[in-house]
């Protein structure tokens, strides 16, 4: 997958080009061919499926301890606690405005948005792999008690898939913008623990996610062709950062 040297390219590439000009930057040979059908990264390596731990086995201590958080952090959630779970569950690279500015917008980053929704196609193929070769259930259906302030996904919970793409998202824009590195981990962290806060996930999903995140980004950054789309996401947000260019009014829907 990917462009051909020559000039020609394949389906991917060809529908990028008419999308957005800015892919035609990686037209010029960088686009790098990978296994699987992954466009970035092959989602079935075995770098990614080897590395989490088994969630905790029913009846354990971890389990029990695992259920305990989720059923004292709905006990004491705040109503400012439920309004950040439920805009959290909107999944939005661009909630990152937080960390970057207003300007962070995909109105104003057009290739910077279509880059990171082609790496959410390899993110959500790595994803449903992991999820599927674990199948835990989610906490509602562990326990009763448990009472969701957002809707529970039809999914499974070992690892939870908002916290994979936040921090995935995090590290990926760490380094775009590496002076914001530390913040931007730290936003991802507490996007993560929102999925506690709603009722959806137990920790270890949590931090499973995180752990995934970790190896997916390793991954990704071996790719010359996701590298260099990095470099190019970093010129486009330059005239924002450098206050040349001013902030678009509105988000793009």
């Amino acid at each position: 997958m990917g462009f051909d040297p020559a000039g020609k390219c394949d389906t991917f590439a060809a529908m990028k080009l008419r999308v957005l000009a800015g892919w035609a930057l990686l037209g010029l040979g960088l686009l790098e061919p990978v296994a699987a059908a992954g466009i970035f990264m092959d989602p079935g390596s075995a770098a990614i499926t080897a590395v989490l731990p088994q969630p905790p086995a029913d009846g354990s201590l971890a389990a029990a301890a695992d259920l305990e958080t989720v059923l004292e952090v709905q006990a004491y959630r705040t109503p400012a606690e439920v309004k950040w779970a439920q805009r959290i569950d909107k999944d939005s690279l661009f909630d990152y405005a937080d960390v970057l500015g207003p300007w962070f917008t995909a109105a104003n980053l057009p290739f910077t948005a279509e880059f990171f929704k082609e790496e959410g196609k390899d993110l959500q193929a790595v994803s449903e792999r992991i999820k599927g070769l674990y199948a835990r259930p989610r906490p509602p259906a562990v326990d009763p008690r448990v009472h969701p302030c957002i809707p529970i996904p039809s999914s499974f919970s070992y690892p939870s898939g908002h916290s994979l793409r936040a921090m995935s998202r995090a590290l990926l824009l760490a380094e775009i913008f590496p002076e914001h590195r530390e913040e931007l981990l730290a936003w991802a962290r507490r996007a993560g623990w929102s999925r506690v806060i709603g009722g959806v996930h137990f920790p270890t999903d949590v931090m499973a996610g995180r752990l995934l995140a970790e190896a997916f980004v390793s991954e990704v950054l071996k790719n010359r062709s996701a590298r260099a789309a990095l470099e190019h996401a970093r010129a486009e947000a330059e005239p924002f950062l450098s206050g040349t260019k001013p902030v678009a009014l509105k988000p793009a829907a």
